[in-house]
């Protein structure tokens, strides 16, 4: 198979060959790992019981994904990423946000799953042949995953929708070959550690909705057009498209972290996950766990990768993605080890998704309106003109940035992260929601309160289409 030549430039009519079907598998497949199953661990280690983190895990799936989903049929016009598809929004030089907050996301997922995915390769291997779990031992099986990892990611899409079929099937059995394993040790209670993490239930199950529900969509903000620029809106209707996103997203999520939940009530699991799940496992299931945790880790921290050396090619121009992506598996590596050696789970994790989520959350939403104030007609060439280094088209605006938008995202991001609550940082808005992380809802209505006025709208666009004008007079 040859390696993908094809970066963040517009994909061709003639190889727009995937389907809605290659999507639900690659949304599925790529999802059935360690880095999305430990999230079920999260509200077991917030101190709720089996019944408050399956609902506060499904409530927050199902309201992502209605929030994210959309957004696969953007690429789907486009036929070029999501970060570069929001140059019809923040303009081709202030798509470079999107870009940036891809580039985070990806490389926050993908060393959580290189480096859970390890140490419970290392927990088997020590149960089974005595491997000694120190320094070295840790550092040999991150490198060995990140290699196999970015023969992946550099190979390309076809490969890891090859690999993610393979996934669908094969992960489903080893997971449910776990709920077997696990059973006799089932507890509907949260372990006798693990007390309210806020104080009490409300907050911390909201919390918990956020930080293992809602989380999970809102990691795909810019990934889905990685894969909808591969299927043609000409033999697939946007519908299909969007039935198969939604049914990927939310089946490749809560399967895997309700089974993290499963598990970690299970192998009372509060402080950590990694560790008392390899303690917990009966002696015949070693072996698919092991082949879980690497065949998964593989999987969608290979599809981590792919996006991040996306991201990192709509960066800098003159990078090639195969060396782009090379260099964000290294940036990732490090992570892992700073995980490893630096952070404490719980808090790192918790933080990083909720900060992300505010982040996020108001760039999709004004990418989502644009789409929708455009009727989902693009001008691809466009599109593409920071990639080409030149100037001018219709989403030039003012030097390449659309001003109004760029502000209100900021705007967005500033109000959510002062209203986020995490183990390590509590924003100062937080007093005014009674202690309850609302930043998600905030960050992305800041936005609408600031620009979703029709007269707004057509500002903008009589701004976007002058200065095209003055551009090719020039």
């Amino acid at each position: 198979m040859p390696i993908e030549q094809r970066g963040v430039d517009t994909i061709p009519e003639a190889e727009r060959t995937s389907s809605p079907r290659d999507l639900v598998a690659i949304l599925l497949g790529s999802n059935l790992c360690l880095g999305v199953i430990v999230f079920g661990w999260l509200p077991v280690s917030f101190g709720l019981g089996l019944w408050a983190s399956v609902s506060s895990i499904v409530v927050g799936t199902v309201v992502g994904v209605i929030l994210t989903a959309p957004l696969a049929l953007i690429s789907l016009r486009t036929a070029t990423n999501l970060s570069t598809s929001s140059g019809a929004a923040f303009g081709v030089r202030g798509r470079l946000v999107g870009s940036i907050v891809g580039l985070l996301l990806s490389l926050g997922y993908t060393a959580l799953t290189l480096w859970i995915g390890g140490d419970v390769m290392i927990g088997t291997l020590a149960r089974i042949a005595g491997l000694p779990s120190n320094g070295l031992t840790h550092t040999v099986v991150y490198a060995v995953l990140a290699g196999c990892t970015v023969i992946g990611a550099v190979y390309g899409y076809r490969l890891l929708l090859r690999l993610s079929k393979v996934l669908a099937v094969g992960m489903t059995a080893l997971l449910a070959l776990g709920l077997v394993a696990y059973a006799p040790d089932l507890t509907v209670s949260a372990p006798a550690d693990a007390p309210y993490l806020l104080g009490s239930f409300w907050p911390t199950w909201l919390l918990s909705a956020v930080a293992a529900g809602l989380s999970g969509p809102i990691a795909f903000i810019t990934l889905l057009g990685d894969y909808t620029r591969y299927i043609s809106p000409r033999r697939h209707a946007p519908r299909r498209v969007l039935r198969a996103t939604a049914l990927g997203l939310f089946a490749g999520l809560l399967i895997p972290q309700l089974f993290g939940t499963y598990t970690a009530l299970a192998a009372r699991a509060s402080l950590d996950y990694a560790g008392p799940l390899v303690a917990a496992s009966p002696g015949w299931y070693l072996a698919p766990l092991l082949l879980a945790a690497t065949a998964g880790s593989v999987g969608n921290a290979g599809l981590m990768l792919y996006s991040m050396g996306l991201d990192l090619d709509a960066i800098v121009p003159r990078a090639t993605r195969t060396w782009a992506t090379v260099i964000v598996a290294v940036v990732a590596t490090a992570f892992v080890f700073l995980g490893h050696f630096a952070w404490d789970a719980q808090s790192a994790m918790t933080s990083f998704v909720l900060l992300l989520t505010a982040i996020g959350t108001p760039w999709a939403v004004i990418t989502m309106i644009a789409h929708v104030r455009c009727r989902g007609e693009y001008d691809a060439e466009a599109l593409q003109v920071f990639n080409r280094r030149a100037r001018g088209g219709a989403y030039w605006f003012r030097a390449g940035w659309n001003a109004r938008a760029t502000a209100a995202w900021a705007a967005g991001a500033g109000v959510g992260l002062a209203a986020v609550s995490t183990p390590l940082y509590e924003g100062p808005l937080l007093g005014l929601t009674a202690g309850v992380d609302c930043s998600f809802v905030l960050s992305g209505a800041v936005y609408a309160l600031l620009t979703l006025g029709g007269s707004g709208a057509r500002r903008e666009g009589v701004v976007g289409r002058s200065v095209e004008r003055e551009a090719a007079l020039s």
